[in-house]
């Protein structure tokens, strides 16, 4: 996200006070900072992705850093309504996490409980039904377990080509040929458990074992409404994690998320934000979300979001592991603001 370059240059910021300058000014507390993450890791999985994942004890770090910062963290709902009203408070802060692992159930809630800071989990409702490991991901870690094989791909990928587990372009696109065939082939959720089965036997993993430790599976409902309503505000991120180009079916997703949330929830709250699954996102949309009465979406590009921000296009930090603490300090400052790029790609497994 940030180069070497503009590392340095943060960092000479955090030494002379210029964060600490821009943190307090006005036009620092006209703005809010969105933080976005996906998962806390139960094991290893940062170190497969440390994009989308974040052990605890960094996780816990940024919250300490935040209390320490005199920042405001806000539940996304209040600080969505203070931002458009002029009202928000200094340095003000909302947590979001995308998909609802159950590691956020394990992991991330109860430090979250610690600082006692609110939180909004956007949550994919497919899979929390289904109570199976999330087939995308599973696969790229699996690949990523099996790293340094070439194995079979007889039965998994269309083409029935070895899979090379050397590199880490390779297990992309080995991930890409599995995910391909799963798709050209019309797999259901159970077939692709199968296939995610058959890759872990290939590469040597005891996937009984990452079944019973729930690795890469969303929330199950009863853990759902465990959840402090007070503390964690469950909101919208499509049921089966697409964003169809097809208004009909883009509209579904909402409907049947919705639908959905309304039962594994205990919080009678409206559903009215959302969040665009893996950063997928298309102007089209925006007229579809407010007929819908969907009053915020946020996005995976990094920035601050102003009075200017449409509220169906709100930027965010994806926080990750590879965010050093002076480049997490310079984003809740807002001087990263100035020297990111602002606009990411969709999130790729």
């Amino acid at each position: 996200m940030l180069t070497r370059l503009k590392r340095m240059i943060l960092s000479l910021c955090r030494y002379s006070g210029a964060l600490e300058l821009v943190a307090g000014s006005s036009w620092r507390r006209s703005r809010l900072l969105i933080l976005g993450y996906h998962g806390i890791s139960q094991a290893d999985e940062h170190e497969w992705n440390g994009r989308l994942y974040m052990p605890p004890d960094q996780f816990r770090a940024r919250l300490l850093l935040l209390r320490q910062g005199d920042y405001t963290v806000l539940s996304l709902d209040d600080a969505v309504r203070r931002l458009y009203e002029n009202r928000l408070p200094p340095r003000a802060v909302a947590i979001t996490f995308d998909d609802g692992y159950v590691d956020f159930y394990r992991k991330a809630y109860p430090i979250l409980q610690e600082f006692a800071f609110p939180a909004t989990v956007y949550l994919t409702t497919y899979y929390a039904e289904l109570s199976r490991p999330v087939f995308d991901v599973m696969c790229s870690y699996l690949l990523w377990k099996g790293r340094g094989q070439i194995v079979d791909g007889a039965g998994v990928t269309d083409t029935d080509a070895v899979l090379d587990l050397r590199s880490e372009a390779s297990r992309l696109a080995a991930a890409r040929a599995v995910r391909r065939a799963a798709k050209q082939n019309r797999l259901d959720a159970l077939q692709k458990d199968a296939i995610a089965a058959e890759i872990a036997n290939r590469v040597g993993v005891d996937y009984p074992a990452l079944l019973d430790a729930r690795l890469l599976q969303l929330m199950r409902p009863e853990e759902v409404r465990a959840l402090s309503p007070e503390l964690i505000d469950v909101q919208l991120h499509t049921h089966r994690h697409r964003t169809p180009r097809e208004r009909s079916e883009f509209s579904a997703e909402i409907v049947d998320n919705r639908g959905r949330l309304a039962t594994l929830t205990a919080s009678e709250r409206v559903r009215g934000h959302f969040c665009y699954p893996s950063g997928d996102y298309d102007m089209m949309f925006l007229p579809w979300l407010r007929e819908l009465g969907v009053v915020s979406a946020t996005t995976v590009d990094p920035g601050l979001a102003s009075t200017r921000t449409d509220p169906l296009l709100l930027p965010r930090l994806m926080d990750s592991c590879s965010n050093s603490p002076v480049v997490f300090e310079a984003w809740a400052s807002g001087v990263a603001n100035w020297l990111a790029r602002h606009r990411h790609p969709a999130i790729e497994v």
